[in-house]
C-alpha cells in the first residue's frame, strides 16, 4: 500500500504510460503515412500507365498482354487485357495479393466500354514491401530505445522534482517544540514557495504559542502564589496575640479581597480553555460591519455609564463575510473596554473600520489614553500596563484570537500629535483554508 501511496512511483508509472501511448500514436502515425506516401505514388504510376494505353492504344483485345514497349517509362509492370469480372463498371478497382513469395499490387481498369474489357496492371511491390517491413521493424527498435531513455529520463526527473519536498520532509521530521526553525524559501522552486510559506506561518504561531502558554503557566503559578503567601501571612501575624474585633474584620476583609482577586484571575485562565475551543468555531456568514456595528452601539452605554465617548466611524456600510464571530468578539471587547479603562473621562474613544482590499478589513479602536511602552510585549499573559486592575490576560486572549483567525494584531501610539494608542486587526472576510463539509 506505502507503494502505491508514493509520488514518485506514481509519477514514474504515468509517465511511463503517456510516453508510451504517445510513442504508440506517433509510430503508427509515421508507418501509416510513409505506407500510405508510397502506395499512393504507386497507385498514380499505374492509373498514369493505364490512362495512356486507353488513350494510345485503344485496339487490344481480351486475353492479349501489352507490349512493355508500349508502356511509358514503366518498371516491373505487365499490362494485359480481361474480360469483365463483374458487371462492367466504369470505376477502378484495387487488388493485393502474394504469389511465390512476391507481391504484387493489381489495378483493374476500364478499357473498352463495348467489349466490356479491362486493363489488369500488375506492379511487383516485393521491394517496396521489404523495405516498409525494415522502417517497421526500425520504428519497433527506436521505440524501445526512446522509452529506455524516457524511463531513465523519469527516474532522473521525478528525483529532481522530489528535492524540495523531501528536503521539507526530513526537516519537518525532525521539529519538535524546543527545536523550531523555519524553511527558507529561497531555495525553494516557486512552486513550492507558497506551502513553505503556510509551513512558516504555522512553526511562527507555535513557537508563539508554545513561548507564551509558558509564561502563562508561570505567570499563572507566580500571580495565585503571592496574594495566598500575602493572605497568609495577614493571617498569621493577626493570630500571633489576641486584638481587637476590628482588627479581625480588617483581616477577614483584605482575605476576602484577596479572595476575590484569585477568583477573578482564575476566571480569566478558564476564558483562555473557553476560548481554545472557539479556535475551532466554523466561521459564520455574516454582515461584518454591521456585526460590529451592534457591539460598538453596546460599549456606546457603557462608555456613557464612565463618562467616555465613543463614536463609530465604520465603512463601507455593509460588508458579509464569513468569520468566526466568537474570536472576532472576544479582540473587538479587549480592545474597547482598555480603551474605556485608560482613556480620560470627557476624552473621545473611535472605533474605525475600513476596507483595505476586497478580501480584508482594517478594524481600529483609538483612544486618548496616556499610551503605551513599545518596547514591551504587551501580548505576553499577566502584563499590565501601571497600576491598572485586571490579572493582565486581555490581550493575550486577543492575540491568541487573532492568531486562531490567521488575523494581524498591534498595538502602537498615535503619531498625530495626540496621546493615545492605536489597537489595530488586519483580518480576511472569506475563511484561510477550507471548510470541512458539515453535511
Amino acid at each position: 500500500m506505502a507503494g502505491n501511496r508514493s509520488i514518485r512511483n506514481q509519477f514514474l508509472t504515468q509517465l511511463i504510460i503517456a510516453s508510451s501511448i504517445l510513442l504508440i500514436i506517433f509510430s503508427t502515425m509515421l508507418y501509416t503515412y510513409i505506407k500510405q506516401s508510397l502506395y499512393d505514388e504507386l497507385s498514380q504510376e499505374l492509373v498514369n500507365q493505364a490512362r495512356y494505353i486507353v488513350r494510345t492504344f485503344p485496339d487490344y483485345k481480351e486475353g492479349e498482354k501489352i507490349d512493355a514497349k508500349n508502356l511509358k517509362n514503366a518498371l516491373q509492370i505487365s499490362a494485359e487485357v480481361i474480360g469483365a469480372p463483374h458487371r462492367f463498371y466504369s470505376s477502378i478497382e484495387w487488388r493485393e495479393r502474394k504469389e511465390n513469395g512476391k507481391f504484387y499490387l493489381e489495378l483493374i481498369y476500364p478499357y473498352n466500354f463495348k467489349a466490356q474489357t479491362y486493363l489488369l496492371m500488375t506492379k511487383d511491390i516485393t521491394g517496396m514491401a521489404k523495405m516498409l517491413k525494415k522502417i517497421l521493424r526500425s520504428i519497433i527498435v527506436i521505440n524501445l530505445i526512446s522509452l529506455i531513455l524516457i524511463v531513465l529520463y523519469a527516474f532522473g526527473l521525478s528525483a529532481m522534482l522530489l528535492v524540495p519536498i523531501t528536503r521539507m520532509s526530513k526537516k519537518l521530521s525532525t521539529l519538535n517544540e524546543n527545536f523550531l526553525t523555519t524553511i527558507n524559501i529561497r531555495e525553494l522552486p516557486e512552486e513550492f514557495v507558497p506551502l513553505g510559506e503556510s509551513i512558516n506561518r504555522l512553526i511562527n504561531r507555535i513557537q508563539t504559542f508554545v513561548k507564551y502558554q509558558k509564561e502563562l503557566f508561570i505567570g499563572a503559578a507566580h500571580e495565585l502564589k503571592t496574594p495566598l503567601n500575602v493572605m497568609k501571612l495577614k493571617n498569621d501575624v493577626t493570630l500571633i496575640k489576641r486584638r481587637e474585633p476590628e482588627k479581625y474584620i480588617e483581616a477577614l476583609q483584605l482575605s476576602n479581597k484577596t479572595i476575590l482577586e484569585l477568583n477573578q484571575m482564575i476566571g480569566s485562565i478558564l476564558e483562555i480553555g473557553r476560548l481554545e475551543g472557539a479556535h475551532f468555531e466554523l466561521p459564520q456568514q455574516v454582515d461584518i460591519i454591521d456585526f460590529i456595528r451592534k457591539k460598538g452601539e453596546d460599549f456606546t452605554l457603557l462608555a456613557k455609564a464612565e463618562k467616555r465617548n465613543l463614536v463609530l466611524d465604520l465603512e463601507p456600510d455593509s460588508l458579509t463575510g464569513l468569520i468566526q464571530t466568537t474570536l472576532l468578539n472576544q479582540i473587538l471587547q479587549n480592545f474597547l473596554q482598555n480603551a474605556i479603562k485608560f482613556t480620560p473621562e470627557s476624552k473621545t474613544i473611535l472605533l474605525k473600520t475600513r476596507l483595505l482590499d476586497e478580501n480584508r478589513i482594517k478594524l481600529e479602536v483609538i483612544d486618548e489614553g496616556p499610551g503605551i511602552d513599545e518596547s514591551i510585549d504587551l501580548f505576553a499573559p499577566f502584563k499590565r500596563v501601571g497600576n491598572a486592575p485586571g490579572a493582565g490576560l486581555g490581550l493575550f486572549l486577543a492575540k491568541s484570537a487573532a492568531d486562531a483567525m490567521g488575523a494581524r494584531i498591534s498595538l502602537k501610539n498615535r503619531t498625530d500629535g495626540k496621546s493615545g494608542t492605536i489597537a489595530t486587526l488586519i483580518f480576511a472576510t472569506t475563511p484561510q483554508c477550507e471548510l470541512p463539509n458539515m453535511r
